[in-house]
């Protein structure tokens, strides 16, 4: 017989997908963590007029299936050998389908997508808005953000949709609740709180749907999914023919009384597969980065940089654009963090690229330090507007304080200055407003690769920064609370010893040499600042 471990035959794994902004992606994981196999499709974005930004979801759904069989087929196994699968997902994209067919009534409406913000600057600006504001912090999370989710929903109330609404025929969902909808053939029509705490027609704070702003919207609750825990720990019950392991020549699945996603339809994988986590991605990484503790500091850097600091049982309330967030809920369990995010981070990086700067992302750091300095030249890293603590999504791009003396080395430094610069903006807001002592701070995400960008970002916040082995925390965290879930790992101490560092940078101690040019791109960014709205 095979070797066991927590119940389990050795040849078990754990299978999660993490959908991305540009792609999806599947890993096998074993009991060490390790991935045993990957898959990854790129995610095919629609543009199709500017400042809209869209997804289809039925191709969504082809190249998340494909994925998942890639990614086990990639690590030489069968189906019948997952234990459970994870899902992490991209937050705040939605689409609405009428629950009787399952057909879309549109596209999925990207967490990019400007149409709404217009919208959102007059309710903001409105008397209603401003009486609450004045009143109660409950409804911050509604302001200072340019990509407010209701407000798309009120752009996208088209006739059918509400007609369809109003018949209670109507599901909204982000890409989690389609993707179980889908997997389950229209069984479950769920989310977890984590991915519908980033919606901002959630309530963090009352842990339910806001009624308030539902109504705002002029649609029914009854539209939106149960919200659900995000993982939970598992005990050991008898099972027929579900995905079963052997425990001293009896047959027993572990699973858990409040696990509420179900198992993919047989139909779709061969055999049923439960489905043991659902999680949005920045609170994935926040758990696969172990980020258990008050304190704990995540710096993801990817397509943006998503920085998120554990704030434990309760949300905290932000003046300058931090938002409070349900990092998961595991039974009793429930973590909120709080978040700022820098739009632009690994979009700089590619658009430099694309400008013929460097060929390769990994010559960055190279042609950065091949400089003493930028040469007196700042970026404003601004594609998609500035978010906190400047909120304002006006602001422009830009390079300022070009000379005859710049070179290609002198403007691909200040590009990864200005990422780092970012990072400290971020990191100061989190001090000033939290109150509570930094414990350990943890980088991953694609751009966590480039040494400049991480050692100027620890001189910065003069603090040491640990980089893991693992990149894609993503899909490592929702795996975790996969494998929680099924009793796959007994425990986060458990999963706390397989974390596995790459590298750590400490402080160097040349924050004074930089205050000076850090506060000459702060005028930048200044000056970058309301572009838009300028005649």
């Amino acid at each position: 017989m095979s070797s066991q471990r927590n119940g389990f035959q050795k040849d078990m794994y754990i299978l999660s997908v993490d959908v991305g902004t540009t792609s999806i992606r599947g890993h096998v994981y074993d009991r060490e963590a390790q991935i045993k196999g990957s898959s990854t499709k790129p995610i095919s974005v629609l543009y199709p007029n500017p400042g809209w930004v869209e997804m289809d979801p039925e191709k969504l759904w082809q190249q998340f299936i494909a994925v998942v069989k890639g990614a086990v087929h990639d690590a030489g196994l069968q189906m019948k050998q997952i234990a459970a699968l994870g899902i992490s997902t991209q937050r705040s994209t939605f689409t609405t389908w009428n629950r009787r067919t399952g057909k879309p009534f549109h596209n999925f409406i990207s967490w990019q997508d400007l149409r709404a913000s217009e919208l959102v600057k007059t309710w903001n600006n409105s008397f209603v808005l401003k009486a609450v504001h004045g009143t109660t912090k409950m409804l911050h999370f509604i302001t200072r953000q340019k990509r407010f989710l209701a407000a798309s929903l009120i752009v996208f109330s088209t006739q059918h949709v509400k007609k369809a609404a109003e018949e209670g025929n109507c599901c909204f969902g982000t890409i989690d609740t389609w993707l179980l909808y889908k997997l389950t053939k229209g069984a479950v029509h769920a989310t977890d709180y984590s991915n519908a705490s980033t919606t901002g027609i959630y309530d963090s704070y009352q842990m339910c749907w806001s009624g308030f702003l539902c109504s705002l919207v002029s649609l029914p609750i009854s539209i939106f999914p149960t919200v659900e825990n995000t993982g939970t720990l598992s005990f050991i019950v008898s099972c027929g023919e579900h995905n079963i392991v052997k425990e001293n020549d009896c047959c027993a699945f572990l699973f858990s009384s409040s696990h509420n996603f179900g198992f993919t339809d047989s139909s779709i994988f061969g055999i049923p597969i439960p489905i043991m986590s659902v999680v949005a991605d920045q609170q994935a990484a926040m758990f696969g980065e172990c980020c258990f503790d008050i304190g704990d500091v995540k710096i993801t850097m990817g397509t943006g940089t998503f920085m998120d600091i554990n704030t434990g049982n309760k949300p905290h309330t932000s003046m300058s654009g931090l938002y409070p967030l349900v990092g998961w809920k595991m039974g009793a369990d429930l973590v909120f963090l709080a978040e700022g995010n820098a739009a632009d981070t690994g979009t700089a990086i590619k658009w430099a690229q694309e400008l013929d700067l460097f060929t390769e992302e990994t010559e960055t750091e190279v042609m950065a330090n091949s400089v003493e300095d930028a040469d007196g030249v700042c970026f404003v890293p601004s594609f998609s507007g500035l978010q906190a603590p400047v909120n304002d999504p006006k602001a422009c791009a830009a390079f300022m304080g070009l000379k005859p003396s710049t070179t290609k080395s002198h403007l691909v430094r200040a590009i990864l200055e200005s990422i780092a610069f970012r990072n400290k903006q971020l990191y100061d807001i989190m001090l000033q407003e939290m109150h509570i002592p930094i414990t350990n701070i943890r980088a991953d995400g694609g751009v966590c690769t480039n040494n400049f960008i991480m050692q100027l970002t620890a001189d910065l916040l003069n603090k040491k920064i640990d980089r893991p082995c693992h990149f894609d925390m993503s899909s490592l965290g929702a795996a975790y609370i996969a494998g929680l879930g099924v009793g796959f790992w007994k425990s986060k101490e458990e999963i706390k010893h397989l974390r596995c560092t790459e590298k750590v940078f400490f402080p160097q101690n040349i924050w004074k040499d930089y205050k000076p040019i850090m506060e000459n791109w702060e005028k930048a960014l200044m000056r970058s600042m309301h572009w838009y709205g300028k005649r």
